[in-house]
């Protein structure tokens, strides 16, 4: 029996010889390993950007609401319309009786987007929020320069307010609108701060807003619009503050026995529940056709294996009658099959790499290869080169050396 190092020789130099069929043989799995890399830096990278720019509230924040916050069920939204709104006097009556919040705050966006205009300049489809002073504490999201509103201006119901980078570019073209006022329908607001930059998210533009202290979005809006309380706990209460806050919301609501919440409350995990439930069928159909790719690039590599067998059923005749056994046969010929489907692993995964790095470098998407996923792919290459050599290299074994001496 030959050694190791006398196979993995022979095997190399068999492989130098027959360059375009080695090469030919690793293409198959080279793609359906890059496909199953690909499709795995998908399905993190959406994990991650789900979680950094979605369902980014923080791990110890909820938030209350009329409308559901994730939801896949529009009679739901339907229904929850009809539900009773969400005023200052709840944030009041949670803020005062709720212990284990640490902060509560309340929230409020327009129901359509707005114009706003700076000088002869206009900005459309802008996003108008109000927000209690102490958002600047329980929102994720950070002033980038500037300041936020204090309690007092949100008291006064001064006319302040915070605009995002696009309205920087747009109105302001790259100037500093520190204390420069923008109209917004009939009102004047004076700029007093810039939120940190987000970009897009799903193709909406995060950056396209405007903030203003509640009191004057209710002014600009309607009295009457539903709040969203926004609270934040700490991690051992976490739990308790939601029950607290829930217990206070259906006293006011009079809401007794079984009845059901007339209001709804979003988590982090909850927007986490709802991605994986819409996403675990989808990406398993990915995956799916990721593993059929590898599939594939293994009958490929098992079909022209066993025609090298063929082709080289004269080199079989020889080394059987020079000694060489049906189990150094069947090591070589296997060892050859391994040995093609780890360089085709090797550059598929080197191939998954550089389409990762394309999505990370010219788009938003966090794309990125963990090792564990390289493992993986070495791991089934390596597998599919073992399990479909098998065959191959056992025809080869079983070839007589008589027969195959005769052949052309």
């Amino acid at each position: 029996m030959l050694a190791l190092r006398d196979n993995l020789a022979q095997c190399v130099n068999a492989l130098r010889t027959h360059k375009l069929r080695a090469s030919l043989t690793m293409l198959g799995l080279t793609m359906g390993v890059a496909t199953l890399i690909t499709v795995m830096t998908i399905v993190q990278g959406a994990n991650v950007y789900v979680e950094q720019k979605i369902a980014n509230l923080g791990t110890n924040v909820f938030q209350i609401a009329r409308t559901p916050f994730a939801v896949t069920d529009f009679n739901i939204i339907i229904k929850a319309l009809k539900y009773r709104k969400i005023e200052l006097d709840d944030v009041k009556a949670v803020a005062e009786k709720c212990t284990a919040c640490k902060e509560v705050g309340a929230s409020a966006t327009a129901t359509g987007r707005i114009q706003a205009r700076y000088l002869n300049r206009e900005a459309q489809d802008v996003s108008f929020y109000g927000q209690t002073a102490n958002m600047v504490d329980i929102d994720t999201r950070a002033v980038d320069y500037g300041r936020y509103f204090t309690p007092s201006e949100a008291e006064r119901r001064v006319n302040v307010c915070l605009i995002g980078d696009t309205l920087v570019r747009q109105l302001f073209l790259g100037e500093d609108p520190i204390g420069k006022n923008l109209r917004v329908g009939n009102d004047e607001l004076t700029v007093i701060g810039v939120m940190e930059k987000i970009g897009s998210v799903l193709g909406q533009d995060q950056d396209n807003l405007i903030i203003v202290p509640l009191g004057v979005f209710l002014n600009i809006q309607g009295p009457r619009t539903s709040l969203t309380i926004n609270v934040k706990a700490t991690e051992p209460t976490f739990a308790a503050a939601q029950d607290q806050a829930q217990l206070i919301l259906r006293a006011r609501r009079h809401l007794t026995g079984n009845a059901e919440n007339d209001f709804f409350i979003g988590t982090k995990e909850s927007y986490m529940s709802l991605w994986r439930s819409i996403s675990s069928a989808f990406f398993a159909v990915f995956i799916m056709v990721g593993a059929i790719s590898v599939v594939i690039g293994g009958i490929v590599i098992m079909n022209v294996m066993l025609v090298s067998v063929t082709l080289r059923r004269r080199e079989i005749g020889v080394r059987r009658a020079v000694g060489a056994t049906k189990r150094d046969i069947l090591g070589q010929f296997i060892t050859e099959s391994v040995m093609q489907c780890i360089a085709g692993g090797f550059a598929g995964i080197a191939l998954g790499f550089l389409v990762a790095l394309t999505l990370r470098t010219f788009t938003p998407f966090p794309a990125s290869v963990q090792s564990w996923v390289a493992i993986l792919g070495v791991f089934l290459s390596s597998a599919v080169g073992l399990f479909f050599g098998i065959y191959p290299a056992f025809r080869a074994s079983q070839l007589d050396p008589i027969v195959a001496l005769r052949s052309d």
